[in-house]
């Protein structure tokens, strides 16, 4: 039977999310000499390996977060977090080790599969918080996002240029068990007996997921505002490093900084400023604010012409965070107690999802708008013949600004079915 939770609890909730968000910030400054160390290739050979093991962690993600979902629903989240943690520590460490590509690839793919923690995560602090509450606590975890990308990249550049770019793999791998451990203790099961439910193959993917869920009304246009919101905010991480080399000149390490700085605003906004901002003005409200912020902020970054504006509009788009928490507040209103994990399973594979699509779609598209002379081309098919003509490297922030108001219709749609909280939670 379930137990209260004790007060440890979440925060090891917390700590498992910002440490999934460290691995994957220690990747990026030591992932190209790692790659290079075990192929014996050049730098090109390397970042075309790294696109590789990115799709296949995307693609891992999108299959398997509904899958632990509803595995969450049937056998209780203690057993589906602490196994996937464990799961996770092991792919550290055959990165750590790996002599070979192939080893890294099939670690990347246990990395996707067991990166669906998420779901867990907020299916466990769904079960805990009470409705009006949720959205808060949503926001903590995208603190614990923020919070791990600000410290990943640094212990990824710091013990990579120490000790070589295996040693940050090994630091991972000893922190992820330190965590199995302190969860084994800390971490009680908080879904009864009486409220799982059988797992079903046939919901465990995020378009069956969908597909459940349609007699809940508020949740289709929900998932379609949340899947275009994703898609446009997926140019930020696939695009930056280009973009901001290519329109300033930036060094590396001034990359970093804004990236830091980047993680930090989400910390600060997404763990605090949530907790004050959507209680206040509701969960709709926060939403639609929100989005109108992401899409000014993406315009202003195409046209931003001097650096001081780089850094004002981090700290201004960074206020856009409170729009994923509120979403996800919305739709876990709407869903009955034993099928939390599901929820949160389909809104990751969304996530998933986006990240699978936009990052092609995004450097093709800075790729058109800032080499001259060379067409635009999607998988060898030549799109816009000699499409580079104009130079615009801010390009794919248009079309983040598009997306983004594109999710403005459904998420009007769900807006206009949202009633006050508690006749809501007492239509669910």
């Amino acid at each position: 039977m379930a137990t209260s939770p004790g007060r440890f609890a979440l925060v090891f909730i917390f700590i498992t999310v910002m440490l999934n968000m460290i691995g994957l910030g220690v990747i990026m400054p030591v992932m190209p000499q790692l790659i290079m160390d075990v192929t014996g290739e050049g730098l090109a050979k390397a970042a075309q390996w790294g696109g590789y093991l990115t799709f296949v962690y995307a693609l891992m993600q999108f299959i398997m977060m509904p899958i632990i979902g509803g595995l969450s629903d049937r056998f209780g989240r203690r057993p589906v977090l602490l196994t996937s943690l464990a799961a996770y520590s092991f792919d550290f460490l055959m990165m750590a080790i790996a002599p070979v590509i192939s080893v890294i690839v099939i670690a990347r793919l246990l990395a996707g599969a067991f990166a669906a923690t998420f779901s867990t995560a907020n299916a466990y602090i769904a079960d805990i918080t009470p409705p009006e509450k949720r959205a808060a606590n949503f926001g903590m975890m995208g603190a614990a996002f923020g919070l791990g990308f600000i410290i990943g990249p640094g212990i990824g550049g710091l013990l990579g240029a120490e000790f070589g770019p295996r040693a940050p793999f090994f630091f991972v791998a000893a922190l992820g068990a330190t965590n199995l451990t302190f969860g084994f203790f800390a971490l009680p099961e908080t879904l009864p007996k009486e409220n799982r439910r059988p797992f079903e193959w046939k919901r465990a993917n995020a378009f069956g997921n969908l597909k459940q869920f349609r007699h809940y009304p508020i949740m289709l246009p929900v998932a379609v505002a949340i899947f275009l919101f994703q898609l446009a905010h997926w140019t930020f991480p696939s695009v930056w490093s280009y973009y901001a080399e290519e329109k300033f000149s930036w060094s590396p390490s001034m990359i970093g900084v804004s990236l830091m700085f980047v993680g930090l605003m989400a910390a600060i906004v997404q763990g605090g400023l949530t907790r004050v901002v959507i209680p206040k003005i509701g969960e709709r409200k926060a939403a639609l604010a929100g989005t109108l912020i992401a899409a000014v902020s993406y315009m202003a970054y195409a046209f931003a012409y001097e650096e001081w504006m780089i850094y004002a509009l981090i700290a201004i788009s960074s206020l856009s965070g409170v729009t994923g928490p509120a979403l996800q507040g919305i739709m876990s209103r709407t869903i009955p107690s034993n099928a939390q994990g599901e929820l949160q399973g389909a809104i990751s594979a969304i996530a998933s999802l986006s990240m699978i699509i936009s990052p092609p779609l995004m450097t093709q598209t800075f790729a058109a708008f800032s080499s001259p002379g060379t067409p635009f081309t999607i998988g060898g098919l030549v799109i816009v013949e000699n499409g580079a003509s104009v130079y615009f490297p801010g390009a794919p922030f248009i079309v983040a600004c598009f997306l983004t108001m594109l999710a403005f219709i459904p998420l009007m749609i769900a807006s206009n079915r949202i009633k006050r909280p508690r006749e809501e939670a007492a239509t669910a």
